[in-house]
């Protein structure tokens, strides 16, 4: 049985990698122990493909990655952060593992070489019905083969490397090819054609059987050791969505780490519950959602769905276009998988067989489904399917009765080719897309809601607490779509619309652009994290524009929009008054967006859960979409800011980021030190004309108070007489050091230095 944990109170979040390995991770253990995080919380440590910048394609899972410093390193980690007081939340990855270096992963090799024989073909999730492994690497054309060569006992194609099966490596390397359990094909029928199952569309993923007993003890030996051992305390389960059975492997999970701390990387629709399985939670991506709608004015819906209208000329609906990314996922970018839920179906016709499911699966409204709500799910999907596809009726009607069998193998797998619909189908494509409001469209959000209401918030975080009080809050993740303090800027603009409609409408028709909505994209972006480098905004225009796959694409990209496109970035930065208009108009909004960011942070680090801070992120971070949100970060900055801070620094709201520092630290010092301030969580009445630009609550004597639309604030006056409501006669900030008596606080007294503030009671 495990040894008893070590309670996470607060992680950070850190993207160990070659370039920034375990002894340098090991050297922020004093700086993170002074930030007041209790855990350090890593990528994933096993070994993964060679030059892996993530972590994620695990290729062997009896090893620490060697290129992270291996077990001697891991060791060094974890001296260094016993020594600071910090335990350690480690990443791991059950759905799939990396093969993109057949040579690097063991039981892939052994599998390529012995085929259905292999002692690991049952670890990956293949189907062997479909004759030989199809393996996407060659270039497009039917001499590609002729490259193929003969090495060391090996075929070779280039830099890629395969065995060869016992008895087979006799001939020319096209006769050896063909004998082999594998065929190398063209990469362009990856999508079409592969016979095993993979991480949503990516060849080089290929999906693991974990349900099976073997399996999972397999690959999770090395980590659950380190549990035993009191080496890790907590562990976060990367996309449990993939999995055959999420529920069964979390039991087995949870059985086998004893009573580590186990959240789930899940993202919940709008209005969408967790299942009741044995972890503590999420990731967060629930919480940023309904934090972020709080600074979020959502009386600005009809002016900018009025603006989308007019440069888009925007005809359909959020509802119309998810439905056709998502079909356009299903049939195309997993096709493979399609096809291979349709042949579990032989008594409909194959053709109406794929149309059904696919319809079915742009219909599901959440990411899977999971008994009992499942067959509500489902019901509401053949639904809508029926409306859409009246000629599929007998098909539907087929298929959902065999959906609505959990034994049925048909029913096992759908929801694992529902989960990737919609993560490619909305998060890869519908979000760069539908640019009305892009604040909106991040990770676990919801483009169609516009704003969070104070009372709504309130009642999210009281359930919460209730329900799920230790799950994980965030902001900003390694998956993110725009940082944290991008999107807070960009909610100035819900403030401000008609301004921005004025402006936005000159600079595209000062710098045209085919695709109106791309461009409405590329503005907000670069309004919300502007001053950006030229180099980052050209490679964020050019992955927006090809996961949107309107007007160019990954696949057949466009060479005559993408130049336009980097004409419209480039102007960004070589038209004067482009330029000009460009950097005025972001300073404008950015003291706002300070504000935003500021009282965002303060309801994340205080609320019921345990609060993330994703590296970097205690300092202002205009990061953009990965690989832009995983760039090194200069911890000596943030180092040398804390040190300030606390020889008694009080500073200024201003480009530093200091101020946002000053909130982390003394935030998240505040949970570590006096847990029992975090008991509870309660709405803290405010009154007065402008009641409606504060959030405040009060966590069990902690009281954490935010501004919010700041902009509106000062139009209408400022606080003025507003106040907030006490239960106790005295309190401190936190912030400031101020001391406030009586039964209540007038907040133009209390946010006069900064937009926030964190009470705790003097006596």
């Amino acid at each position: 049985m495990p040894v008893n944990p070590r309670p996470v109170g607060a992680t950070y979040r850190v993207q160990v990698r070659p370039g920034f390995d375990l002894d340098a991770t090991a050297g922020l253990a004093g700086y993170l122990a002074d930030l007041g995080v209790t855990h350090l919380y890593s990528a994933p440590l096993l070994a993964a493909a060679p030059g892996s910048t993530h972590g994620y394609d695990v290729v062997d899972h009896r090893q620490v990655n060697p290129e992270l410093g291996g077990e001697a390193g891991r060791q060094r980690l974890l001296r260094a952060l016993r020594d600071a007081g910090l335990g350690l939340v480690v990443d791991i990855v059950p759905n799939h593992a990396g093969v993109a270096v057949p040579a690097a992963n063991p039981p892939w090799w052994d599998v390529l070489r012995r085929g259905r024989a292999s002692t690991y073909a049952r670890w990956f999730d293949i189907d062997w019905e479909r004759g030989r492994l199809l393996l996407p690497v060659l270039a497009e054309g039917p001499d590609a083969l002729d490259d193929l060569k003969l090495a060391d006992g090996e075929l070779r194609y280039h830099e890629h490397r395969f065995p060869i099966a016992d008895g087979t490596g006799d001939g020319s390397p096209r006769e050896v090819h063909d004998r082999q359990h594998y065929e190398l094909v063209s990469w362009r029928r990856g999508d079409a054609e592969l016979a095993y199952r993979r991480f949503f569309a990516v060849s080089s993923l290929a999906g693991l059987r974990v349900e099976d007993p073997e399996v999972f003890a397999a690959t999770h030996e090395l980590v659950l050791a380190w549990a035993a051992a009191g080496e890790v305390d907590g562990i976060r389960v990367d996309h449990p969505d993939g999995l055959r059975d999420p529920a069964g492997y979390l039991a087995r999970l949870r059985a086998a780490a004893g009573d580590a701390w186990l959240v789930v990387e899940k993202i919940l629709e709008y209005g969408e519950e967790l299942p009741a399985w044995p972890v503590d939670g999420t990731t967060g991506y629930d919480a940023l959602a309904a934090v972020g709608g709080i600074f979020v004015d959502g009386d600005a819906e009809a002016d900018f769905t009025a603006l989308d209208t007019r440069l888009v000329g925007r005809a359909t609906s959020w509802a119309d276009l998810t439905h056709d990314t998502k079909l356009n996922a299903a049939t195309r970018l997993l096709s493979a998988e399609l096809t291979r839920l349709a042949a579990l179906a032989p008594d409909v016709d194959p053709e109406a067989a794929r149309a059904a499911l696919a319809e079915l699966a742009a219909a599901f409204a959440v990411y899977r489904g999971y008994p009992p709500d499942g067959a509500r799910h489902l019901a509401n999907a053949r639904a809508e399917a029926g409306r859409r596809r009246t000629d599929l009726t007998g098909a539907l009607d087929a298929i959902t009765r065999r959906l609505r069998d959990p034994d049925d193998e048909l029913a096992g797998r759908f929801p694992q080719f529902t989960g990737a619909v919609m993560a490619k189908g909305v998060e890869d494509t519908a979000y760069y897309r539908w640019s009305r409001f892009v604040a909106l469209n991040e990770v676990g959000g919801s483009p169609t809601h516009f704003g969070t209401l104070p009372g709504r918030f309130h009642r999210f975080a009281a359930a919460r607490h209730e329900r799920w009080p230790v799950s994980m809050t965030t902001l900003s993740t390694h998956d993110t779509k725009r940082g944290e303090d991008v999107r807070a800027r960009l909610a100035v603009l819900a403030e401000l619309p008609q301004r921005w409609a004025e402006q936005v409408t000159r600079w595209t028709a000062a710098v045209p652009l085919p695709d109106a909505a791309l461009a409405h994209l590329l503005w907000q972006t670069a309004v919300g994290a502007w001053p950006v480098q030229r180099e980052r905004l050209h490679a964020y225009a050019e992955k927006a524009a090809r996961e949107a796959a309107a007007s160019t694409g990954w696949t057949d990209p466009d060479p005559a929009f993408e130049r336009a496109m980097h004409a419209l970035v480039d102007a960004m930065y070589d038209d004067p008054a482009v330029n000009a208009e460009l950097a005025a108009f972001a300073a404008e909004i950015t003291p706002p967006g300070w504000s935003n960011s500021l009282g965002q942070k303060l309801v994340q680090l205080a609320m019921p859960g345990v609060p993330d801070t994703y590296q970097g992120t205690e300092l202002w971070d205009n990061s953009l979409v990965d690989p832009d949100n995983r760039r090194p970060v200069d911890f000596g900055v943030r180092r040398e800011l804390l040190a300030r801070l606390d020889a008694g620094w009080q500073p200024a709201v201003d480009d530093t980021g200091a101020a946002k520092l000053l909130v982390v630290s003394r935030t998240l010092r505040l949970r570590r030190d006096r847990p029992e301030l975090f008991g509870d969580y309660q709405p803290v009445m405010v009154h007065g004309p402008a009641a409606r630009h504060a959030v405040a609550f009060d966590r069990g004597g902690a009281i954490a108070v935010a501004t919010r639309l700041p902009v509106r604030l000062a139009s209408a006056g400022g606080w003025r007489d507003t106040a907030l409501q006490l239960s106790v006669n005295e309190v401190s900030c936190l912030f400031t050091g101020r001391v406030y008596s009586g039964g209540q606080v007038r907040l133009a007294d209390l946010l006069t230095t900064y937009p926030v503030a964190l009470l705790v009671p003097t006596t």
